[in-house]
């Protein structure tokens, strides 16, 4: 995970939010190819969810609404996570992302208790016993042997009772002086106007203005159920404890869409069809499969108003977690809607001549989460002529730098100016680069390392001989061929868009 924090930062991909003032928590900035990275996915996803279907329509709901969408919604009064505090530290964590347990010596003998942040089993097991030792040391314990951890015996901090607090260390200060679990509402709020007293919230998704606006796109096309309003926008969650770089942030981006279906049993059908066109989605962005799982949601784990909840997972160096998420909601949005305005959101089904207020599947994911993800996915290390190198294998669709432009030589004007002609004609319809600088081996190191799949060369045969050939060089092979420069951008076109 570090070099590819590392490799973000020193190539342009990712910034740390007013670093220049040592920084925002949780706040990001994507930089010239982080941007253009999270640009291709939100053009793949309308692309593929919305051009490519004539079911699915778009809109782009403003980012505050009435405070009653969310006092409808269930999010002013239960949209929150379960929050501690330490009271010598002060810093604050979520409770349900606290494990903690007894540490026993080779008697059985219990010696300490330890609390630990949520993690895969290896790294906990091995934070719980480096802060089993300290505590030890400061409280000059006995401990006969070696301790022992078991992290299947510990529990996280929601269901310790006021008594547990009292001999549950925090992991900052190393002494139990941390707060009982209290609800801590995730919603940014603001004002609106010039009067204080008139309070709104910054959206915590974007699926809500679907919800209200459904009324408005069926009066304003001619879309029948079962049919799908897709968005692409921000939104913001006071997240506790954000953590793991870009994947839990406090502002995101999500790209959503809610298809609305007729009542009954179908549902199960149109479900499966959503996981199916989920999982080949983020495949064709280049997330890599042996990485991918399926986490299915059943029990405590459902949303109380959800039929089903299946996530795509990814195994990211920091552990497996939710990379996109097809919920079964049913029909509560709407139906909590339609009661907290007092209109009516039913659908007049003309071919079932009936009505009904439609359920609804729900494919969601960060834009975010699966940028970390083809991060990790392309990731990869080789040797080629004896060195080692660094290169990322991005799809070509995804890639933020599509190819980039070299002239052999910077001191020959010749060559140059074939070079500047190509790179023009290219840049109308992608965003390519222009390189001169250094010897021809360090600027494809330079391409390979942000992920170009093409370095097109200018040389003498592109003006000696005839049919003005260039070499065209496979980032992630190294192999070099021969082209016409008339066939670079029909080459190009078929490798990236496809056609």
């Amino acid at each position: 995970m570090e070099d590819i924090v590392s490799l973000c930062k020193r190539r342009g991909f990712v910034y740390q939010n007013s670093e220049l003032y040592n920084g925002n928590s949780g706040f990001y900035d994507f930089g010239p190819l982080g941007s253009e990275l999270k640009s291709n996915i939100k053009s793949q996803f309308r692309t593929q969810f919305i051009h490519s279907r004539s079911d699915i329509v778009s809109l782009d709901t403003a980012i505050i609404s009435s405070p009653k969408v969310w006092e409808s919604s269930g999010h002013v009064g239960g949209f929150s996570d379960p929050m501690s505090d330490c009271r010598e530290s002060k810093k604050r964590f979520r409770s349900d992302q606290l494990f903690w347990g007894n540490v026993e010596d080779e008697t059985g003998k219990v010696v300490c208790v330890v609390c630990v942040h949520e993690d895969d089993t290896e790294v906990m097991e091995k934070e719980a016993k480096k802060m089993a030792k300290r505590i030890i040391k400061n409280e000059k314990l006995e401990v006969s042997g070696k301790t022992k951890v078991d992290i299947s015996t510990f529990k996280d901090l929601t269901v310790a009772t006021e008594e547990d607090i009292k001999t549950i260390p925090s992991p900052e200060s190393l002494k139990p002086t941390l707060t009982m679990p209290k609800d801590f509402n995730l919603m940014f709020s603001t004002h609106i106007g010039a009067s204080s007293t008139s309070s709104a919230y910054l959206r915590p998704e974007t699926a809500q203005g679907i919800f209200i606006n459904f009324k408005n796109v069926l009066s304003s096309t001619r879309m029948k159920v079962p049919f799908g309003i897709a968005q692409v926008g921000k939104a913001f969650r006071n997240e506790i404890t954000p953590r793991n770089f870009v994947f839990r942030s406090r502002e995101f981006e999500q790209c959503e869409v809610e298809y609305f279906i007729p009542p009954g049993d179908c549902w199960k059908e149109y479900h499966q069809e959503w996981l199916d066109f989920s999982k080949n989605f983020l495949l064709s962005l280049g997330v890599r499969s042996d990485l991918m799982d399926w986490d299915v949601h059943s029990g405590d784990g459902l949303a109380h108003y959800a039929r089903a909840c299946t996530d795509v997972t990814f195994k990211f160096p920091f552990g497996v977690s939710e990379l996109m998420g097809i919920a079964a909601r049913g029909d509560y949005d709407l139906k909590a809607h339609e009661s907290g305005s007092g209109k009516s959101l039913e659908y007049h089904d003309v071919e079932r001549n009936e009505k009904y207020i439609p359920n609804v599947i729900e494919p969601s994911l960060g834009v975010d989460r699966v940028f970390l993800a083809i991060m990790c996915s392309a990731y990869a290390e080789d040797e080629v002529g004896g060195e080692k190198r660094n290169f990322l294998k991005f799809d070509p669709k995804v890639a933020p730098v599509k190819a980039s432009i070299l002239p052999l030589l910077k001191n020959k004007p010749e060559l140059v100016e074939v070079a500047e002609d190509l790179y023009k004609q290219l840049k109308v319809r992608w965003n390519v680069d222009f390189d001169v600088s250094g010897a021809i081996g360090r600027r494809y190191r330079r391409a390979d390392e942000i992920g170009t799949p093409f370095c097109i060369t200018i040389d003498f045969d592109t003006i000696e001989k005839e049919g003005k050939t260039v070499t065209v060089r496979f980032r992630d092979s190294c192999e070099q061929v021969r082209m016409p420069i008339d066939e670079v951008m029909g080459f190009l076109g078929k490798e990236i868009d496809g056609y």
